[in-house]
């Protein structure tokens, strides 16, 4: 291994010649190595012939540049023991042998390579020996060629010059021949009506006549050429006055007369009423679909009649008159927005009167649809003709309809509303008439609410289209902002929950329809939506308005809060108006039953009376009722013996003096200080005070209503022994019944002990009824 590596160092080693060739060749060839690795995907560490880590002017590296094969075997003999000298010769032995494979491993993969690059290098020097070849020859001749060019231009020199002057004596003749030809052309073209033909004629030759005119035969020329143009701009004219042809006919008459120096205000006086005449026949015919007598096209048909027939007439009116009479100046530009401006404003009347017709509808696609062709046939003219402002005024037309449209469909809102409401009431009596139990108030408070809900979302959604990203209108700054904000969110919407409220705030106001008043189950259906819309569906209607229109806060728009109160104070009014209707009914029976009554000549009570009975039916039935819709509520801790409590407590405890023996008529004095000096000490009761959201509530303010009025009519009174006694009866009887139903037993037991010290204080034979006896007849009962 040390001998190889001496043998091969002396040649490669950079000491003894670093700058002759012999030391550059190993270079190169690791170069050429390198390259052959890069070829085959190699990394570029591995091309350059090195690697990465190890520095590349160490000596003893056997891959670098600056190799040393003596400093190596140095190295190794002072470091290395034998055997570890002896597994290096081999391990470098068995590197050679692979690196010599390899190297011929490359030459077989890329021998045909080789050879091919070998004939393709033979083949280029024979294709550039040809090639310089023909580029001698191409040099030759092209000497050859310029030498000749240059004796042919010499030899033509003065023949040039001659064809050059007669070359212009010919154009000269040619136009002559054209001046003395140009009568008889005129009027061969106006026979055959190729008056564009004739006009160019005529201006070819203007100028020339005007010139020599003062030469005799030019002057001829030029009289008879004036006289074939009169006759020329005469039929012009009665062609453009016929008007039989279009407006692009018109045009091309008038751009000829201008040609031939007609006066350009008379023609533009004259195309504009021309123009006018063409554009008021398409408004008469409009205006006859609008008739009474034949059916009206729908919307969308009479928009695009309107846009292909007088829109497309206008803009061809204003681009023939801006192109013909550009040089009018301000005047002419005014007067075509004069003209633009009166016509428009027709076409608009009509279109609003069309547009009137589909009040009725509730499909918004159609109209939209309509609006939107109506809008984008106006671009156009509205850009030919700014000054007439006729963009604006289809933009102001949309508008008002947009806004229309939100107000057919709040009043579509408030009919669908009082709709829902006559079906309830509907529902309401049918058990009353068919006999037959009909739906709940959950489920018509469901219906109700469900159909309002979705009336709502579909109104939502049909004047949304008047916001769809396709609509030409849509990006203007009223539907941006606006249309939106005090259109849909606070006409609409706000609008329609504040017209809810107010309508059911009218049935605590006015009598129902047909002078009936309003069945007391609608109030506690309407007090319960309304308390609903409080709670949730408020908020979410208007956040899905805001979602949905993308509402800008630079417009005041009403607080949810604030809706929010207006629907609880409703609310809170209609359930206040039930508790007052259904104690009013209650209370008719009550005053009924003691009015009709005679308490001083009355038997010795047996059993409760029978409206006693009905008042506890009818209380249960509105404790049901209210149940379904309200709930419970919260209650005064009950006291173990409120069902068995009787008012045999006026002839034993507080009231003694009032119903014992001694009692006589000769003390009325003593027995009402008594009573009145317990009032004082008891708690007052505020018969019609708030009523909260819950049952409980509600059938306390009732029963207090009924009890005060039972109260007032006993006052009214004078009773007997036993008319008392039916009183006590009748009092403990609903005690047994109603304190269930109230917040507070005790409020029951006060009023209860007010109605029978009533009826004692108005008998002048107090004598009460046992109350063993009391409690056998309201058991029977």
């Amino acid at each position: 291994m040390a001998a190889a590596a001496a043998g091969r160092g002396p040649g490669s080693g950079p000491g003894d010649s670093p700058e002759g060739p012999e030391a550059e060749a190993p270079e190169r060839r690791r170069k050429a190595h390198g390259m052959l690795k890069l070829y085959y995907g190699l990394s570029e560490v591995e091309a350059a012939g090195r690697p990465a880590g190890p520095d590349p002017l160490d000596p003893i590296d056997l891959n670098g540049a600056h190799f040393d094969p003596e400093v190596y075997l140095d190295k190794l003999r002072r470091e290395c023991p034998l055997a570890q000298l002896m597994d290096s010769e081999t391990d470098m032995v068995r590197q050679i042998r692979a690196l010599d494979s390899d190297m011929q491993t490359l030459v077989y993969e890329n021998y045909n390579k080789f050879i091919s690059a070998t004939d393709t290098i033979r083949k280029m020097k024979n294709d550039f020996r040809k090639m310089e070849d023909e580029m001698d020859r191409l040099a030759t001749n092209m000497a050859v060629i310029t030498d000749f060019s240059a004796r042919i231009s010499a030899t033509l020199q003065d023949r040039h010059e001659r064809i050059t002057k007669l070359a212009g004596v010919h154009a000269l003749l040619r136009k002559l021949q054209f001046l003395f030809e140009l009568p008889s052309r005129l009027t061969k073209c106006v026979e055959l009506g190729a008056y564009g033909q004739a006009v160019r004629y005529q201006g070819r030759a203007r100028a020339v006549l005007q010139q020599y005119q003062h030469l005799p035969s030019f002057r001829a020329i030029q009289d008879d050429c004036q006289v074939i143009t009169a006759r020329l701009a005469q039929q012009l004219r009665q062609r453009f006055r016929e008007g039989g042809s279009g407006a692009p006919e018109q045009a091309e008459c008038v751009e000829l007369l201008l040609a031939l120096g007609e006066p350009a205000e008379e023609l533009c006086e004259e195309f504009l009423a021309h123009g006018r005449g063409r554009l008021e026949e398409e408004l008469r015919s409009l205006e006859a679909e609008l008739g009474p007598s034949p059916p009206a096209p729908d919307v969308l048909e009479f928009t695009d009649r309107g846009g292909s027939g007088f829109v497309g007439g206008l803009c061809q009116v204003a681009a023939a008159y801006q192109e013909l009479f550009a040089a009018q100046g301000p005047a002419g530009a005014e007067k075509l927005a004069a003209f633009a401006r009166e016509l428009g404003s027709r076409y608009f009347a009509l279109v609003e009167r069309r547009l009137a017709q589909e009040q009725g509808g509730s499909d918004n696609s159609l109209l939209v649809r309509a609006l939107d062709r109506f809008h984008r046939r106006l671009r156009a003219p509205g850009a030919l003709l700014a000054a007439a402002g006729l963009a604006e005024a289809a933009t102001g037309i949309v508008e008002r309809v947009a806004r229309e449209r939100l107000g057919q469909h709040l009043q579509g809102l408030q009919s669908a509303f009082l709709g829902c409401l006559t079906d309830v009431r509907q529902a309401l009596a049918a058990p009353r008439v068919a006999g037959k139990e009909g739906p709940g108030l959950a489920e018509l408070l469901a219906n109700v609410a469900s159909s309002t809900l979705s009336h709502i979302k579909a109104s939502l959604a049909s004047v949304h289209l008047f916001t769809a990203k396709e609509v030409s209108f849509s990006n203007k700054p009223y539907f941006r902002g606006e249309f939106c904000s005090q259109g849909v969110r606070e006409s609409l919407i706000v609008g329609f929950i504040r017209s809810m409220c107010q309508t059911a705030q009218n049935f605590c106001d006015s009598p129902g329809e047909k002078g009936g008043a309003t069945p007391p189950a609608l109030l506690l259906l309407l007090s319960r939506l309304c308390l609903d819309y409080e709670t949730a569906t408020i908020s979410y209607i208007l956040t899905l308005t805001d979602e949905q229109f993308l509402v800008q806060d630079q417009f005041p728009v009403t607080p949810v809060s604030t809706l929010c109160a207006e629907a609880r104070e409703t609310a809170r009014r209609l359930l206040t108006h039930y508790v007052k209707v259904q104690g009013l009914v209650i209370s008719q029976m009550l005053r009924k039953s003691v009015e009709t009554r005679d308490w001083l000549s009355t038997l010795e009570p047996r059993n409760v009376r029978a409206v006693m009975k009905r008042v506890v039916e009818d209380t249960t039935a509105i404790d049901v009722q209210v149940g379904l819709l309200y709930e419970e509520g919260v209650r005064k801790a009950q006291s173990s013996d409120s069902s068995k409590r009787t008012f045999s407590v006026y002839s034993s405890s507080r009231q003694q003096g009032r119903y014992a023996p001694s009692y006589t008529p000769s003390a009325p004095m003593d027995t009402n200080l008594l009573s009145n000096i317990q009032k004082l000490f008891s708690e007052r009761i505020d018969v019609f005070s708030p009523v909260e959201f819950n049952k409980v509530s509600v059938l306390t303010g009732i029963i207090k209503i009924s009890l005060k009025t039972l109260l007032e009519c006993v006052r009214l009174r004078t009773f007997g022994r036993f008319g008392l006694q039916q009183v006590q009866v009748d009092c403990h009887f609903l005690q047994l019944y109603l304190w269930r139903f109230v917040a507070d037993e005790e409020l029951v037991h006060l009023l209860l002990d007010e109605v029978v010290a009533s009826a004692a204080l108005r008998c002048p034979d107090p004598v009460p009824m046992e109350p063993s006896v009391v409690e056998v007849i309201c058991e029977r009962g």
